[in-house]
């Protein structure tokens, strides 16, 4: 009976999860919903370069398949002969998240009468230096992403783990967060200095990096790497105290680091910075006595249909029924297959844009037809999946990267996605008013005395909008308005 003890039971049991794959046609509509305009039309005919039985232009109406072109008339919106830019160079769209400062026009002016074409972007100058490295086809695609992942700032606002996921789902490239790492050092020896830093304190010590050897620039790297807390809520007392400085080596060091640009990106200027004239707008968007109409930019996105040639071929080879026409019927059918799943790909990509813009719209009228910011209401990106019926993640991949050209000014998506704030009347706002006030307060403030965090919070309560001290520096950061400190002229 004792040997029992030692026994061991073995229970089987049988339980049953649900785990959700996506089969190789979902992954490439995704891929291609990712995409913008520029990089839809290269994808395109990289993919009528690879595949034979792709043809471009309006499907021969005699041919056996007769397959329809990607150009459906039904998904389309608003005047057919409404077409946009026809730029192709390669380019990145930017993401900037300050977009209405960014020069737009009045409410009746098109962008079209903007001359811009003196100017170069923000990304044009990055992309110069790029050319200027000894990089891999591998590394240059991972550089590529990155500066398009720079905001206009100059900082990357994109944790490297999250770029290794979008260059595997979206760009086929499985690069580690090391490579990726090891790509972005590169960018951040850039000009101007600072460019491409993760944060702000890492921002200040490239910057302070670049500087010649001195004994003052070795106490700025301890205060900025060691001290930082000390150094942005300008404890000066507690500096001095740690690192043993007279109150003049003290006042001397922080007035070198006070000197430093917490926004590089803005130091190349507003009409580089902010400049439009190189993000090709995915949509068009007019209004026609008080009716908005849009429609996708498609006028350089081949019209793609099934060869003729290939399906006849296909026919034939299995018509002879030999073992080696068996085997090219079978290369000749992975073709065809590959050609329809594309078209068929592209089709869903327009019905999804399509049916997105529209929902921003109905969600976001208003606006569309003032193009006043502040009647922007509370958006988020499950407001439009509800609308649309579509998952939140296909939500995030129409909008990110996307822009509208309207009547006043060629936009970003994610522009029109905003938080709420509710005023004390009970109405709930969009956060551009709250940006609307600290442009206007801070404008207007005594420059020899700025506002802090704290007093912009109470001038917000006092306008009927109760905001946290800590809400109030997110949004002022938000719109790129510096701390006092560093206002103070």
């Amino acid at each position: 009976m004792a040997g029992f003890g030692n026994t061991q039971t073995q229970v089987q049991t049988q339980s049953q999860t649900q785990i959700q794959t996506l089969s190789p046609q979902q992954v490439l509509e995704a891929r291609l919903l990712a995409l913008s305009t520029l990089e839809l039309e290269e994808h395109v005919r990289s993919e009528l370069g690879d595949n034979p039985a792709l043809e471009d232009g309006p499907a021969d109406i005699s041919a056996q398949d007769n397959e329809e072109p990607v150009q459906d008339d039904e998904l389309q919106y608003g005047e057919e002969d409404y077409s946009g830019p026809s730029d192709s160079r390669d380019d990145w769209n930017d993401d900037d998240d300050d977009w209405y400062d960014r020069g737009q026009g009045s409410s009746g002016s098109a962008v079209a009468d903007i001359p811009l074409a003196e100017t170069r972007s923000f990304y044009d100058i990055l992309y110069e230096q790029l050319r200027e490295q000894d990089l891999t086809p591998r590394q240059m695609k991972i550089a590529l992403y990155i500066i398009g992942s720079i905001d206009n700032d100059g900082i990357l606002d994109k944790d490297l783990q999250a770029i290794s996921d979008d260059l595997a789902f979206y760009h086929d490239t499985d690069a580690s967060v090391d490579e990726i790492e090891q790509v972005l050092k590169v960018i951040q020896e850039f000009d101007p200095a600072g460019i491409g830093a993760r944060n702000l304190q890492e921002c200040l010590l490239i910057q302070i990096h670049r500087k010649p050897d001195s004994p003052s620039k070795q106490l700025q790297e301890k205060i900025i790497s060691l001290m930082f807390d000390e150094f942005t809520h300008k404890r000066w007392d507690k500096i001095s105290a740690r690192l043993e400085l007279t109150k003049e080596q003290t006042d001397a060091v922080i007035a070198e680091l006070i000197k430093l640009n917490p926004r590089p990106g803005s130091s190349l200027g507003e009409t580089v910075g902010h400049s439009r004239q190189h993000i090709v707008p995915d949509f068009l968007l007019d209004n026609y006595d008080g009716d908005i109409h849009f429609t996708l930019n498609n006028s350089n996105i081949p019209q793609l249909h099934v060869s003729r040639e290939y399906s006849d071929m296909l026919e034939n080879q299995i018509k002879e029924g030999t073992s080696s026409q068996k085997a090219a019927a079978v290369y000749i059918k992975s073709k065809l297959d590959s050609a329809r799943g594309f078209i068929q790909a592209l089709k869903q990509r327009e019905q999804t844009m399509t049916r997105t813009m529209q929902a921003i719209i109905d969600l976001q009228r208003p606006f569309f037809q003032e193009g006043d910011e502040t009647l922007l209401r509370p958006m988020i990106l499950k407001d439009v999946a509800e609308k649309t019926g579509y998952d939140i993640s296909t939500i995030s991949r129409v909008t990110s990267g996307k822009y509208v050209q309207t009547s006043f000014g060629t936009l970003p998506l994610k522009a029109f996605f905003t938080d709420g704030v509710k005023a004390d009347s009970g109405e709930e706002v969009s956060v551009k008013e709250i940006h609307r006030i600290l442009r206007e307060v801070t404008d207007a403030e005594d420059h020899d005395s700025p506002l802090t965090d704290e007093q912009l919070s109470d001038i917000l309560s006092e306008r009927g909008f109760k905001v946290a001290r800590r809400t109030v520096a997110k949004y002022r950061e938000q719109i790129g308005i510096p701390v006092a400190r560093m206002r103070r002229n």
